[in-house]
Parts: structure tokens; sequence; C-alpha cells
């Protein structure tokens, strides 16, 4: 028995040191609710090894007009990161935004809606891991994002 239990240790601790790290979470907040979402798609910082994952998507019960606090862990927080949304105004206009980039070391943000009556319609925090290319075909500026978490929202 002396000699099992040396050898289970060594197999529990390889077992551990091969697992996958957990991925980053970001939480999403609005009236007193929060949510926690994995990314939908995370790449290693080469871009050589992605994962999709299609069920990570969360939703949250966002009135019109209420902020919603955005926190980013320091794995997120330590590259340049961006907000992306989409706002529906009571006319039914849709208006598609985008936050200026947020410096390393910047752990949240509160999104605020352009106008008080605006309702989000969602919200996907983008991790940038490359530097913005040139479209060769529009020749608009595009950000790599090295990985994304969306938040989709509900009345």
């Amino acid at each position: 028995m002396r000699r099992a239990l040396p050898l289970l240790v060594l197999a529990l601790l390889l077992t551990a040191c091969g697992s996958t790290p957990a991925l980053p979470q970001v939480t999403f907040s609005a009236s007193g609710k929060t949510v926690t979402a994995r990314p939908t798609q995370h790449c290693n910082a080469e871009f050589t090894d992605c994962q999709n994952d299609p069920e990570a998507p969360v939703s949250l019960q966002v009135p019109a007009g209420t902020p919603v606090q955005i926190a980013v862990p320091p794995e997120v927080a330590s590259a340049p990161w961006l907000v992306v949304f989409t706002t529906v105004a009571v006319d039914g206009t849709r208006t598609d935004g985008r936050t200026a980039l947020f410096t390393p070391g910047t752990g949240s943000y509160e999104l605020t809606l352009p106008q008080p009556t605006d309702r989000l319609i969602t919200a996907q925090v983008q991790q940038l891991g490359a530097p913005p290319q040139a479209d060769k075909q529009t020749g608009e500026i595009q950000f790599p994002a090295r990985a994304t978490w969306v938040l989709t929202t509900t009345l």
C-alpha cells in the first residue's frame, strides 16, 4: 500500500499539470443583478490555438436607460480591450457603437447608453491581441480580437 500512494500522488500531479487552465471570465452587472460570462472565443497570444464556446453568451435583464457595469479580470486587463455594443431607440432605430480602447491595467467600465430611453441589446467585451490592421479589400482598420465575452439583454 505504501508504494501505491506515491504513484497515486504522482498520477494526480501529472494530471493537474496537463490540465488546461481556466479561461478568464467577465462580469456584467445592471439593476443589482450580476452575470459572469465565459469567453465565446479565446485564442492564445499567437492566434495559433483558438477555442470557441457557442454556449458562453450570458443574458441579463437591463431596463431602458440602465447603465451596465463591466468588470474584467487582470488576465483581460493586461492587454488593450474595448466594448462593442448595440442599442435600440424608442423608434426602433438600432445603433452600433464601441468604446475607446482601454489601456492595460483598466479593470472596469460603466457602459452608459446615449439616451435615457435607449435600450441595450448586446454588449461584447473584446480583448485585443494583435496590432490594428487595414482590411486589404475595404481599407478599414480592423482590431483583431484575441478573446470575446458576450452579453445579451432582456426587458
